[in-house]
């Protein structure tokens, strides 16, 4: 059985002690809120690996679903968007956190202001924008997609990206949302960390540098909760924790690189990054590239009509020629480096557990003390409107995947 403390990190942390809540029985009758937090890269598994007071707490009070299971390719930018659309990566548009765009002959980076505020590149309707439609306030910390107008709104609160701003800033941001006069107040609130994914990368899922970040996240959702719990209109608001996706070891003699394998001026277009991509054939090179790309060891390769099924990727005009993936705890990367490093990486089939993330929710829309079966995270956007009343729009998610968790 896991030892619980306290992490001595300077930050107040909630009592166990502390009375919970009473949930009146009209509560979601009112008007409910619905406050979702994503902290990128969280493994289901990382609460295991740690102490996590928090976390456990609040598995006690509300629900914690087994996980919650990424879109394929498994990267933040599609699956945050995703998570906030109820589509998959396929139907919204943004497939990989870098790419060609043939339908707008442009280039999409995370890293891109331009890019990232553009509209042009999102398709779907975020879950902000379906409650702005329908009169609910909303508001966004940093959330994909949040930045650029979806059909002429935005939320009503938001902020350009900004991964300089301390994580209490950020909590103490959506606190201030809260205790706006309450004909101001945001009913939907959606906020973003980047860590454990950053810590992930630098030394692996398994180093025991990860457990005191999930420690240290831990304690972040202590403040959190406290702060809301102190609320006088606590027993009105939901809260969901969660992730777009895991993170898988890697190790340099693990790497396969893609101009070894191919040549450069076989490929015209090359998106993604490791340990996933799509690539688009010069003309005259589309069977050179797939041989050779069969023909290699711990990877993958898919023409773009023979993608599987299960994937939901291979509609989009923004997908090439072909797809290749790395098998589970391989690199691929497009030429070697100088500087090799083993780490963490994810962008793997959704299918590898290592990919799976976080899901645990409380409030009175949850029942408590409830274990759920791993659900998608296109799943969360009519879960999200089934709370806050609104009418959802067209999305590949299913409301009766998270069904059994509602009161």
């Amino acid at each position: 059985m896991k030892i619980k403390y306290y992490v001595g990190l300077g930050v107040a942390l909630l009592l166990f002690s502390c009375k919970l809540y009473s949930q009146p029985t009209d509560a979601i009758e009112k008007e409910p809120y619905v406050i979702m937090l994503s902290m990128d890269g969280f493994r289901w598994d990382y609460p295991e690996k740690a102490n996590t007071p928090n976390l456990d707490y609040i598995d006690q009070i509300g629900v914690r679903a087994q996980a919650s299971i990424p879109c394929f390719p498994t990267k933040t930018f599609p699956n945050h968007y995703s998570m906030a659309t109820g589509l998959y990566p396929d139907h919204h548009g943004i497939i990989f956190n870098k790419f060609y765009a043939p339908d707008l002959d442009r280039f999409y980076a995370i890293g891109n202001a331009e890019a990232v505020t553009d509209s042009s590149f999102y398709f779907g309707e975020p879950i902000w924008v379906t409650a702005e439609k329908q009169g609910v306030k909303s508001a966004s910390y940093f959330w994909v997609g949040s930045e650029a107008s979806h059909d002429g709104f935005y939320p009503t609160y938001y902020y350009n990206y900004d991964g300089s701003v301390p994580y209490e800033n950020r909590i103490d941001g959506v606190m201030e949302w809260l205790t706006l006069p309450e004909e101001k107040r945001p009913h939907l609130i959606m906020w973003y960390l980047e860590e454990p994914d950053s810590k992930g990368h630098d030394v692996g899922p398994d180093h025991p540098e990860m457990v005191h970040m999930i420690e240290y996240l831990d304690s972040m959702v202590g403040v959190f909760y406290s702060k809301i719990n102190k609320l006088d209109f606590a027993n009105e608001i939901n809260v969901i924790i969660t992730s777009d996706h895991g993170m898988c070891a890697i190790n340099s003699d693990r790497t396969n690189y893609i101009y070894d394998i191919v040549k450069k001026e076989w490929c015209k277009y090359i998106d993604g990054a490791d340990p996933v991509y799509s690539i688009e054939a010069n003309e005259g090179f589309y069977d050179s590239i797939y041989y050779h790309f069969s023909n290699t060891e711990h990877v993958k390769i898919w023409k773009k009509p023979e993608i599987p099924e299960r994937l939901n990727f291979g509609d989009s005009p923004r997908i090439k020629d072909f797809v290749v993936v790395a098998d589970s705890s391989w690199s691929l990367s497009k030429r070697k480096h100088k500087n090799e490093y083993s780490g963490g990486t994810h962008g793997f089939d959704n299918m590898n557990t290592d990919m799976h993330a976080i899901f645990y929710a409380y409030g009175p829309a949850f029942k408590k003390g409830y274990k759920h079966h791993a659900i998608n995270n296109i799943d969360l956007y009519p879960l999200i409107c089934e709370i806050l009343g609104l009418k959802p729009a067209p999305v590949d998610g299913k409301l009766e995947n998270t069904m059994e968790m509602l009161k």
